[in-house]
């Protein structure tokens, strides 16, 4: 296949790109390449994106997009080389599916608001994957997402079969029974903990659920203040010529309080 340079590219030349590092006389990484040597690397490009359209930067979206793009094609060729499906083919089941899930767009339903779109979105997603239950939606949700987005998911579905979690002194109460629990099973039971833990998270996004709360975005940013907290302490302890990587920790530990402090 004879590579020809042009001023700008389309999808075809993409997947024409692809096709050419897979060849025979093609790149030696991109020829050995499976859909599970590159998993890592589809998360890795989607997570980027998500950073790009955090930053609001659109150079950086348009690169992060490019990339995840590149993913989808280079799965899409690796399925063509089996003769299973093109990336035609997803581009067709994508567009299908974008019809028959927007039927108040290109049918004759009725939704004027946001929560009758996603109402009917849910119910025909659940008739399209043959869910006869809740229960059996909840088990569509993809084990691969971040923990704390897959429990609201499933919290969010669980209320659509009647279970529904909104008495907060309940749920407040529920939270304190188990830091109990773990307070005094710590160090004891390692099991006992990695279950109380779970349970405790759980509940925790119960609470962000009814308060209306992202609890993927709430961590997330609280792991960048962190960051911005543990810059602070450095630069602390460098004007006090305190070496943090072998401390007094009652030192270090009166440096982290003032931090801290200052951010409360």
């Amino acid at each position: 296949m004879d590579f020809i340079p042009k001023e700008t590219y389309d999808i075809q030349d993409l997947i024409g790109i692809v096709k050419k590092l897979r060849a025979p006389d093609g790149c030696p990484w991109d020829k050995v390449q499976t859909h599970e040597t590159i998993r890592k690397d589809f998360l890795e490009e989607v997570y980027e994106a998500v950073e790009a359209i955090d930053e609001q930067d659109p150079e950086h979206l348009r690169e992060e997009l490019g990339d995840v793009l590149l993913q989808v094609v280079f799965h899409s060729v690796l399925e063509t080389e089996q003769g299973r499906f093109t990336f035609e083919d997803v581009v067709d089941e994508v567009s299908r599916k974008m019809i028959v899930r927007h039927p108040h767009v290109f049918g004759e339903v009725s939704a004027d608001t946001t929560e009758q779109v996603l109402k009917n979105w849910d119910t025909i997603k659940m008739q399209t994957h043959s869910q006869q239950t809740v229960g059996e939606a909840m088990e569509g949700v993809s084990r691969a997402l971040p923990s704390l987005m897959r429990c609201a998911k499933l919290q969010k579905k669980a209320k659509r079969g009647g279970v529904v979690f909104d008495d907060r002194e309940q749920i407040f109460a529920e939270t304190a029974t188990m830091l109990q629990k773990m307070k005094a099973s710590s160090g004891q039971d390692e099991e006992l903990m990695q279950q109380l833990t779970g349970n405790l998270l759980f509940s925790i996004v119960k609470l962000s659920y009814l308060s209306g709360v992202d609890a993927e975005q709430s961590l997330y940013n609280t792991c960048d203040r962190f960051i911005q907290q543990f810059k602070a302490y450095e630069r602390l302890a460098a004007e006090a010529g305190i070496d943090i990587q072998d401390p007094d920790r009652s030192v270090t530990d009166q440096l982290w309080k003032q931090v801290s402090d200052s951010e409360n």
